[in-house]
């Protein structure tokens, strides 16, 4: 069992803000063997970020909370718990994954009054909160969102599926978030987040847009001097 430093907001608003925030996305992890794969990233990671899917609101069938446990107990890093789930078993999801290890559970803009009942209830159960846009569904939605959470986060792509490239909106997209953030004085308190279509050479065009973590999948598993990697990422400056 490894203890956390810090859990929830405390963990959070300690997360970088100087340079990318390294976001790793279990998704992309030998699922036989989580616990290499923990112990190869965790000198490197900042944030873990586990997908759950409920084959409804996205096509796949992702994470459970009985694994999120298993990974809290591996890890000194904090847990982005995406619910990608439907907004009538949103809110139930939010208590049964910061119950199980999560300290930030985002939820879409697209479940609503519901999502922000289950950002409200994150944050009286002790975790942070964040709200996720799909691809296709207007910047302004995360309007109602940005007052009560510090994360928001923009899919690049279709949501629940691996391996499409970025959409060539999702610059433009990270702008305007950041001008609806500016406009309601958050801009210092939330992080901006790209997910989605996350690859070499579309990382440093996310980063000049103004994303502040990407979240990385097989970008960061596959690559063999995951140093190295890191160390680029590190250096990826936001446009003047």
């Amino acid at each position: 069992m490894t203890s956390k430093p810090l859990s929830g907001p405390a963990a959070i608003a300690a997360l970088p803000r100087d340079r990318l925030i390294a976001e790793f996305s279990l998704w992309s992890a030998n699922l036989a063997n989580f616990e290499s794969d923990l112990s190869r990233i965790e000198p490197h990671v900042d944030l873990h970020h586990i997908d759950v899917a409920d084959g409804h609101f996205a096509p796949s069938f992702l994470f459970f909370p009985d694994l999120v446990a298993r990974i809290a107990g591996l890890t000194a890093k904090p847990i982005h718990v995406h619910l990608m789930v439907d907004t009538s078993i949103v809110e139930a999801q939010t208590r049964q994954f910061i119950e199980a290890g999560a300290d930030m559970i985002s939820v879409h803009a697209e479940n609503g009054e519901a999502g922000l009942r289950a950002v409200r209830l994150a944050r009286e159960l002790g975790a942070e909160a964040g709200v996720v846009l799909r691809l296709e569904t207007p910047v302004e939605a995360v309007t109602p969102f940005v007052s009560e959470v510090a994360f928001v986060t923009l899919l690049g792509t279709a949501i629940g599926v691996k391996g499409q490239g970025l959409s060539e909106t999702a610059c433009d997209r990270l702008g305007e978030a950041r001008a609806i953030l500016r406009k309601a004085g958050r801009e210092a308190h939330v992080v901006l987040a790209a997910d989605g279509g996350i690859r070499h050479e579309t990382v440093p065009l996310l980063r000049a847009a103004g994303a502040e973590t990407v979240v990385l999948g097989s970008l960061a598993f596959g690559d063999k001097d995951l140093a190295g990697r890191i160390g680029w990422l590190h250096g990826l400056k936001v446009a003047a």
